[in-house]
């Protein structure tokens, strides 16, 4: 960023350039730094060699760079040096609105300098300062803020990919000690791993809007908020539709994963999902392979937005697992694929707590008719609803075929919830 000021006359005063108070820019820059510690408290807790060396160098580039503004000339090169000091401020953690703040104390004190020798009538001279030292302080702290944000950029990139890399080598079971001491990242000795299911914004289904850009902004909302919750505490691996989370089991409670969960599905307008198990570093893909699966099921079943834990999913866990019986169960309710009423009846009296008559409320039809259609069910299936062996296996079916995906079970009309869980 260069000055890209044109030639303007001299601001003079009684025969003399305006500028002429801070010529003498060395003791003028020694001044400043002096004003500086003395008003602008965290300036006064900088070292010695910082407040004696690089500040004082760049006050003295900053006043060059007005004088030559207030003269009307053209000084390239030395917005560079600024960006310079302000990249390396970034760097060290120096706030930007310190640098600000004392970027406008230094121009305060020396607009207090250049009025002491101009007439208080010469109304045109005064406003020819103000206007210049207005473009000088424009310069400047756009030179500093580019440069400031630049470098931050810079580094939570380098953050991010240490980040990245980092929990992939955990959750793919890779030995991430020398790596962890290579990005400044602490081993936690035990984390919670944290599988998470972001399901479609509704603007996404919304066909005038780019879905992918919905998603995005989506995904970017969560990960905003994640930082914000847990600093740098955590290591993530998101997309649009999930990921996975690595927590410090000691930094962490069970109520910080719930209410992380709850600040998770408002930044992100989405009703967030979630299965959490501990584990060792050593465990993290074992159990980062269990989390996912879990919240899959969680997914398909229509579990409400919070965060699970496996014992709220064993039941639901067992019945999905390959074997003979689970291919038994799957098979109970085939029958009733031409009979698609009666698989809305048998779920919707299985989520009403086996209640009649707010079973057929919810299907706005006669109670007679609900149980006419349990009595067919009982026919067909050779299960019956009403008694509890029966109604055991009916459930566990449901629950199977709303895993595989298909059925009454997966068909629920838009924006309805449906949960088989125990």
């Amino acid at each position: 960023m260069s000055a890209a000021i044109s030639a303007e006359p001299f601001l003079t005063s009684s025969g003399q350039p305006v500028s002429t108070p801070l010529k003498d820019v060395r003791t003028v820059s020694r001044r400043m730094v002096g004003h500086f510690v003395e008003n602008v408290v965290p300036c006064a807790t900088l070292p010695g060699e910082a407040l004696n060396g690089d500040i004082t160098t760049v006050t003295r580039v900053c006043l060059e760079l007005t004088n030559s503004m207030l003269d009307g000339r053209d000084l390239p090169g030395r917005t560079e040096r600024v960006q310079d000091a302000a990249a390396d401020w970034a760097r060290e953690g120096i706030p930007i609105d310190t640098i600000q703040h004392a970027i406008h104390e230094g121009f305060k004190l020396g607009f207090d300098l250049l009025l002491a020798d101009v007439a208080t009538h010469d109304y045109a001279t005064v406003a020819g300062i103000a206007r210049r030292l207005m473009d000088a302080l424009d310069m400047i702290t756009s030179a500093v803020s580019v440069a400031y944000v630049r470098e931050l950029r810079s580094a939570v990139s380098e953050h991010h990919t240490a980040v990245h890399t980092l929990t992939s080598a955990l959750l793919g079971g890779q030995n991430p000690s020398t790596m962890a001491r290579g990005c400044g990242i602490e081993l936690a000795d035990r984390y919670h791993v944290m599988a998470l299911e972001l399901p479609p914004h509704p603007e996404e289904l919304d066909s005038s809007l780019d879905a992918q850009v919905v998603a995005r902004r989506k995904l970017r909302r969560a990960q905003t908020e994640l930082a914000d919750r847990c600093g740098g505490k955590v290591l993530s691996l998101l997309s649009v539709d999930g990921g996975t989370l690595l927590l410090p089991a000691t930094e962490f409670s069970d109520a910080d994963l719930d209410q992380l969960v709850v600040h998770l599905s408002a930044a992100a307008q989405v009703p967030v999902k979630a299965v959490v198990l501990a584990a060792a570093p050593r465990e993290i893909p074992r159990a980062a392979e269990q989390a996912h699966e879990l919240v899959d099921i969680v997914q398909r079943l229509g579990g409400e937005s919070k965060v699970y834990r496996p014992h709220e999913l064993a039941f639901e866990y067992q019945l999905t697992r390959p074997g003979p019986a689970r291919d038994y169960l799957s098979a109970v309710l085939d029958s009733l694929e031409e009979h698609p009423e009666l698989l809305q009846t048998l779920e919707m009296y299985i989520a009403t707590n086996m209640q009649r008559s707010r079973t057929a409320r919810k299907l706005y039809v006669h109670t007679n008719t609900v149980d006419y259609r349990l009595k067919r069910i009982e026919q067909i299936t050779g299960f019956s609803p009403s008694d509890v062996t029966g109604l055991c296996y009916l459930r566990a079916a449901l629950l199977i075929r709303a895993h595989r995906g298909t059925g009454a079970a997966a068909a629920g009309s838009p924006g309805e919830t449906r949960s088989f869980a125990v």
